[in-house]
C-alpha cells in the first residue's frame, strides 16, 4: 500500500483526497519509485479540473524525483539505490511510491538535488525544448515570454539572457515584475495595466519579435500575433487562461507569420529526445542557471497548492514534499 492523492470525480481542489492505494511489483520493463518530492504544475490543475478528461478514480500529476526501490525483468538503464526524475508519461506523481516504465526515467546529477529536480524537470525541459528545437534563438535577438515570472518564465528569463538574447516578458503584478526582472528579464510589462502588443512595438522600434512564447492563451494569443515580425513564429504551448480562440490561417498570411503548438509529451516521448533536451539543461544548470524554489507544501495538502497556483499566486516553481 502508498498513500496517494485520489481524485474520483472532476472539479475545483477538494476533489482531491488523501487515500492508501495497493502497489503490485513491478513488471518487466518498469521500476517502483520512492517519491521523495513532486513537481507542482499546470497541467495538474487541467487533470484534476477535467479539461484534460482522466479515467477516474485517478491519481494526478507528471513530474516526480525518487530513488528506485526495486526493478523489473528486462531493465538495464538503472539500478536499486539511483536516484533519478521524469516528467510525462501516465499521470499519477502524486503519490509516496509508484511504478513507471525504466526507459523513460532520467538520471539525475549528483550537483543537482531531488528539490531542485523536482522543481525544474518539467519546466526546465520546456524551456530547453522551446528555446532549442521550437525555435532556435541566437544572440542579439529581441523575443517576448508572457508569464515572465511563473516557473517557465523565470527559467526561461535566464536562460536567455545568458545566451545573449534580449527578453520582453509580460507579468500580473509589480512584484512579478521586480522577480522577473530579477532573474535576467530586460523589459517588463504588467499587462493588467499595460497594453503588451504597444509596448513591445515601443521597444523594439515597430519592428516586433521574431518569437513569441505563449504558455497563457486566451488572454494573450490575438496580441501576441501582432507583437511578430514578418515570417515570425508564435509558440502557443500553454493555455493558463484558456484554449486560444480559433484561428483562420488566412490571419496568418499579411506577415507570413508561423503558428505551432508543441508539447512537452512529443519532445520526451523517447529516452534519446529526452537526454538531448535533458542534457543541454544540465549543462545550463552546471553553468550558473539557478533554480527559484519558492514555495514547498505537503503532498497532502495539495489542495492549498492549486489554489495558490491556480488564483497566480506563486513564482517561479512550487514543489510537493513527502
Amino acid at each position: 500500500m502508498t498513500n496517494s492523492i485520489i481524485i474520483h470525480k472532476h472539479g475545483g481542489p477538494d476533489v482531491m483526497k488523501w487515500e492508501q492505494i495497493p502497489l503490485k511489483s513491478p513488471e518487466r520493463g518498469e521500476v517502483l519509485i520512492n517519491q521523495t518530492k513532486v513537481g507542482l504544475n499546470f497541467i495538474d490543475i487541467y487533470q484534476r479540473s477535467g479539461v484534460y478528461p482522466l479515467d477516474l478514480p485517478s491519481s494526478i500529476g507528471m513530474e516526480g524525483v525518487g530513488v528506485v526501490e526495486s526493478i523489473g525483468d528486462g531493465v538495464e538503464n538503472v539500478k536499486v539505490g539511483d536516484r533519478i526524475g521524469y516528467v510525462m508519461g501516465t499521470p499519477g506523481s502524486y503519490t509516496e511510491s509508484r511504478l513507471y516504465p525504466a526507459d523513460r526515467l532520467i538520471k539525475l546529477p549528483e550537483f543537482l538535488s531531488d528539490s531542485q529536480a523536482a522543481a525544474v524537470l518539467l519546466k526546465g525541459l520546456t524551456v530547453s525544448y522551446l528555446i532549442n528545437r521550437t525555435f532556435v534563438v541566437k544572440k542579439g535577438q529581441t523575443v517576448l515570454f508572457h508569464a515572465a515570472a511563473g516557473g517557465v518564465g523565470l527559467i526561461a528569463c535566464q536562460w536567455l539572457s545568458r545566451l545573449g538574447v534580449e527578453v520582453i516578458g509580460t507579468v500580473s503584478t509589480d512584484e512579478k515584475a521586480e522577480k522577473a526582472s530579477a532573474y535576467g528579464c530586460h523589459h517588463t510589462v504588467n499587462y493588467s495595466r499595460e497594453d503588451f502588443t504597444k509596448k513591445v512595438e515601443e521597444i523594439t522600434e515597430g519592428k516586433g519579435v521574431p518569437v513569441v512564447y505563449d504558455g497563457v492563451g486566451a488572454d494573450t494569443f490575438e496580441g501576441s500575433l501582432k507583437c511578430l515580425a514578418p515570417f515570425g513564429v508564435l509558440a502557443s504551448f500553454g493555455a493558463a487562461s484558456g484554449a486560444p480562440p480559433v484561428l483562420k490561417i488566412g490571419d496568418l498570411a499579411k506577415k507570413s507569420l508561423y503558428l505551432t503548438r508543441p508539447v512537452l509529451g512529443s519532445h520526451t516521448a523517447t529516452n534519446k529526445l529526452t537526454e538531448e533536451i535533458a542534457n543541454l539543461l544540465f549543462d545550463a544548470i552546471k553553468n550558473g542557471l539557478s533554480i527559484p524554489i519558492n514555495h514547498r507544501y505537503s503532498l497532502k495538502d495539495a489542495a492549498e497548492a492549486h489554489r495558490d497556483l491556480q488564483s497566480r499566486k506563486t513564482t517561479g516553481s512550487a514543489i510537493l514534499e513527502i
